[in-house]
């Protein structure tokens, strides 16, 4: 079954007439009659009952209707996609975000790639730094921006972005945020916001009990936005990177010691073919003055 032979049976159906139909597609009647035709051969029934001026439907013919016009809408469908694609008046681009980046720090960048791509569809997908490696590699996502991925495959792309420090955020009401800096033993007796998701949890976990640190309560947190609301209600205090977007209810603090860095990159898979939006991100990202988060 041939596309064109679907769309003279589609003319046939609304003019009940092969020449008018013929007409309609632009073609010479006996080759559109040929068509249907074969058509009816390759389907095993008539679709039609040829009677002069009475020309109708089977009962067969009726039934193959809404598959047959079905199948060339979606199609057309597939071929304006493709086109709209190539044009780029359609520009899908799909961003894997590790759980500890926040999506603040690419706004700008996909605010001036709108500008310049109308039809700009963005699709964020969330996880691990293992799951975003494993979105990359099966193609689920064509870039991706996380902290270090350990993974070691040969195909990675990865373009260092920034390297920031961790600070102690506090609540404006918690009586740390008179200081600039802390001892690490003052967090002995705090109730400590844990970023379970973080990439560098075990380090700062090695760090606290290094100095033989054991608070005396912690909560485990999923993700960025709940940290932040714990921290407005003044409910504990948390490490997170000094980029994490906060209001000025809450302060960053220095703790004397923590040299932990989070180094932020850009990825992608060497050799893959990236859409015209992707690839003018990464343009944008790359060539970006990332210092005011680098410390």
């Amino acid at each position: 079954m041939e596309m064109h032979q679907v769309r003279y049976f589609l003319a046939v159906t609304r003019a009940l007439n092969f020449t008018r139909a013929a007409e309609e597609c632009h073609v010479a009647q006996p080759s559109l009659t040929r068509a249907i035709k074969q058509l009816e051969q390759e389907l095993g029934s008539e679709l039609f009952r040829r009677e002069r001026n009475l020309t109708h439907m089977t009962d067969f013919g009726q039934r193959m209707l809404p598959h047959l016009k079905q199948c060339y809408d979606s199609a057309a469908t597939a071929k304006d996609l493709a086109f709209s694609l190539k044009t780029g008046d359609l520009a899908p681009v799909c961003i894997a975000l590790s759980t500890a980046i926040n999506l603040a720090l690419l706004v700008s960048h996909l605010k001036e790639l709108m500008r310049v791509f109308e039809g700009l569809e963005l699709r964020f997908v969330r996880g691990s730094v293992t799951a975003v490696a494993e979105a990359l590699k099966k193609g689920d996502a064509e870039i991706a921006v996380a902290g270090p991925i350990r993974e070691a495959w040969d195909r990675f792309d990865s373009w260092p972005l920034f390297t920031e420090p961790f600070c102690l955020a506090v609540n404006k009401e918690h009586p740390f945020a008179k200081r600039s800096a802390i001892e690490p033993e003052d967090l002995a007796n705090e109730r400590l916001l844990w970023r379970s998701y973080c990439e560098h949890a075990a380090e700062l976990d090695a760090f606290l009990k290094n100095r033989k640190l054991h608070t005396a309560i912690s909560h485990k947190v999923d993700c960025e936005n709940d940290l932040l609301a714990l921290l407005e209600a003044n409910l504990g205090v948390g490490v997170f990177p000094s980029s994490t977007p906060r209001s000025d209810n809450i302060k960053c603090i220095t703790i004397n010691g923590l040299e932990l860095r989070r180094a932020v990159c850009l990825y992608g898979v060497a050799g893959r073919q990236r859409s015209p939006a992707t690839t003018a991100l990464i343009k944008l990202m790359r060539a970006s003055d990332w210092s005011p988060f680098s410390a």
